[in-house]
């Protein structure tokens, strides 16, 4: 089953803009979608097209590239390996998990030179850094990063075409959608926030409307990736504070204690593994803007930050893994917005996920109370022209949102707009903007 993915109007740009002077790696997290989207690009924007997977070819094939003297043998290799007839500008190479071949990528430079073909790399988890250290990284590269299937591809999936577009003209013109309205449309939000945005996980909803099964391959793609976090972190580290993000949101602490999710591990000792990370796009980091203005990423803690899984859908069953499969009861639960647990970590995680989708690196901040005795947090900042909008997240309790007024009176001048994220209708109280989550994706940058 293919997705219609927004990214696929990227790679046309891509096509139509270079014209054969750069490839185009598509980077993200395995299991996102990207050698399906790569593949169907092809198929529809050329007559032919070779895709060689170096995660299943043979040790020949890979070693091709070892040597870029001769181009004329690796494309007549190529076309007799894979029984596809190459054509000058009318066709494209995909060098899929390109992260296991660094040879390969090196010689993009020289393939690219040479003008004949285009060429589409992807790359996921196993640390794209490590495998170039000894490689010459190629400046005729363009990078697209990929991420799960966003709140709009996920009711595209679904078949609705229109919900999405008539909620945006809602928004731009600020009205207010009604209760019952308002209701349906959040139950049908908690439904993403469930599956969440692995094609894989929405393929098997799609079929069985079966949220356990559902359950049931977001565990087999967790478990992918803490197989991958071993392989670049013998230690088990790197598994262990994936695999600690709910408990760590849910501590109302202001950052990730990585040395308590790791039984003590020096925070030196961990640098590392958190930038591995990082860079997996598995998760997605908020740092602390020690001076919350325009250019935050000037002044962010790279030591304070906060952690959220790339995938709603995988938050979710992280945050049930202590049993061996989450059931259709809890799901149900949760879809009714009727589970005994306090789902704020929940929808906070999806909006740092919506954000990301939309553009903005991830920020927040905190400050003292005037006791001295706690501390004041806005959950998100976001860049807004040269100045900064905040934005609080509320799942219950959204009528006293104090962090938001103490942030927004200390630093009134650089504020473009305020907003507090929830479950209800949309409405402006004051100069706050109160928007019903699903909405979030509309703060794009």
């Amino acid at each position: 089953m293919i997705f219609k993915r927004k990214i696929y109007n990227e790679l046309q740009h891509w096509k139509r803009t270079d014209e054969g002077r750069t490839a185009v790696l598509i980077q993200g997290a395995r299991r996102v979608g990207k050698s399906t989207i790569a593949e169907e690009f092809a198929t529809n924007e050329y007559e032919t097209h070779i895709l060689v997977d170096f995660a299943a070819c043979s040790t020949e094939i890979r070693d091709l590239f070892n040597d870029v003297s001769d181009l004329n043998r690796i494309f007549m290799r190529l076309q007799l390996e894979y029984g596809v007839e190459l054509k000058e500008r009318k066709s494209v190479i995909i060098f899929d998990e390109v992260q296991l071949a660094p040879k390969a990528r090196q010689a993009i430079k020289y393939l690219v030179k040479d003008g004949r073909y285009d060429y589409i790399e992807t790359g996921s988890l196993i640390s794209i850094r490590k495998n170039v250290k000894d490689i010459l990284i190629p400046s005729e590269e363009v990078k697209l990063h990929m991420f799960p299937m966003d709140y709009e591809e996920f009711r595209w999936a679904l078949g609705d075409t229109t919900t999405i577009r008539l909620l945006q003209g809602c928004f731009h013109d600020k009205t207010s959608l009604g209760d019952a309205t308002n209701c349906k449309l959040m139950r049908d939000f908690r439904l993403y926030m469930l599956v969440g945005g692995m094609p894989q996980a929405v393929v098997v909803y799609l079929e069985t409307n079966n949220l356990e099964k559902v359950d049931s391959v977001k565990r087999s793609i967790i478990t992918l990736y803490e197989d991958d976090f071993n392989k670049i972190d013998p230690t088990g580290n790197a598994s262990k504070i994936f695999r600690q993000i709910p408990a760590q949101l849910t501590s109302n602490a202001n950052r990730y204690l990585a040395w308590s999710a790791t039984d003590g591990t020096r925070n030196s000792a961990l640098a590392e593994i958190l930038s591995e990370i990082r860079e997996s796009m598995v998760v997605n980091m908020a740092y602390h803007a020690n001076d919350p203005s325009a250019g935050m990423a000037l002044h962010q803690d790279p030591n304070k930050y906060k952690m959220f899984a790339g995938d709603t859908g995988l938050f979710v069953t992280l945050a049930f893994w202590d049993s061996k499969f989450t059931d259709n009861t809890i799901y149900h639960k949760l879809l009714a917005d009727k589970l005994s647990t306090d789902l704020g970590y929940v929808y906070e995680n999806v909006v740092a996920q919506m954000l990301k989708a939309s553009g903005h690196e991830l920020y927040y901040y905190t400050f003292p109370t005037g006791s001295g005795k706690h501390n004041y947090e806005v959950d998100f900042l976001i860049a807004d022209g040269d100045k900064i909008s905040p934005v609080e997240v509320k799942s219950s309790g959204y009528k006293a949102h104090t962090s938001l007024d103490a942030f927004c009176g200390k630093f009134s001048s650089r504020i473009r707009n305020k907003y507090l994220i929830y479950t209800k209708d949309m409405r402006k109280d004051g100069d706050v903007l109160y928007l019903p989550v699903y909405m979030t994706m509309f703060l794009w940058l």
